[in-house]
């Protein structure tokens, strides 16, 4: 699929690989509607894109509020071909630790605003593509990419509840493919490795380096736009689909 003049609601889209993402998309010709928590973040970087972005505040686990997200992207600009769910949180905690055992509550907040927060977005917004008209030869409709991360395969110590959130959109990658091929809505996702997002960026040496160390190639931390530009790639190769991509420069965590 072509991004020109399409249209992809991109969730976690105020910063990082979000809102890399829609600077990519916007410069090949697509509209945006960006989906995040941050309203004042959001206001401000969709004045960049000028009328080629939309937003709305909303949690991404909050069926009502992504039903008007959706919604107010169909209204702003007819329709929806490509969903980009990048939204998500970390929270690090022993599953016993010095003070007891990991909160439930900690442990469900992860997984609800992650997992499930993925699926709620995927699943509107499919509903939306299917009825969209064919873009291609092969009849398609729609292209959904999730983001999961490298913690669904090498979970350090702590991150019990984000590598379970995280494998979970590794696992439901096949079966929903599965689930919306007869739509023509193709289904992939990326689990990237150590970016240089904001969280990042203010980081001191200390925190990086040991970090690039462990990558293979190239030794240093990926940038947002190779993310960005792995995402347009997936939308315009449509061979691509129920395929878990790791975009991590080789690198394996340690347990610690």
């Amino acid at each position: 699929m072509e991004l020109s003049n399409k249209t992809a609601f991109i969730t976690g889209g105020a910063s990082g690989l979000g809102l890399a993402t829609a600077r990519n998309f916007v410069a090949a010709g697509a509209n945006v509607f960006l989906f995040d928590m941050n309203g004042a973040e959001l206001e401000s970087v969709s004045k960049e894109f000028g009328d080629k972005a939309r937003w709305h505040t909303g949690d991404v686990s909050d069926e009502v509020a992504v039903k008007k997200g959706i919604l107010a992207a169909i209204s702003a600009f007819g329709s929806i071909h490509i969903n980009v769910n990048s939204a998500g949180i970390g929270g690090a905690a022993r599953t016993v630790g010095r003070e007891g055992p990991m909160p439930l509550e900690k442990f469900e907040h992860i997984v609800r605003v992650n997992l499930i927060g993925t699926f709620n977005v995927l699943r509107l917004c499919a509903e939306t593509m299917q009825l969209n008209e064919p873009q291609t030869e092969d009849q398609e409709r729609g292209v959904i990419v999730n983001v999961a991360s490298i913690a669904a395969f090498d979970g350090q110590t702590g991150q019990a509840g984000y590598a379970a959130s995280k494998g979970g959109i590794v696992s439901m990658t096949l079966p929903i493919a599965r689930d919306l091929a007869k739509r023509g809505i193709r289904v992939v996702t990326i689990a990237p490795g150590i970016f240089e997002t904001p969280l990042l960026a203010g980081a001191p040496d200390e925190v990086k380096e040991p970090l690039i160390a462990i990558t293979q190639f190239p030794k240093r931390l990926g940038n947002p736009k190779e993310f960005a530009e792995e995402v347009a790639h997936i939308v315009n190769c449509s061979y691509l689909n129920g395929e878990v991509i790791r975009l991590d420069a080789g690198i394996r965590m340690p347990a610690i």
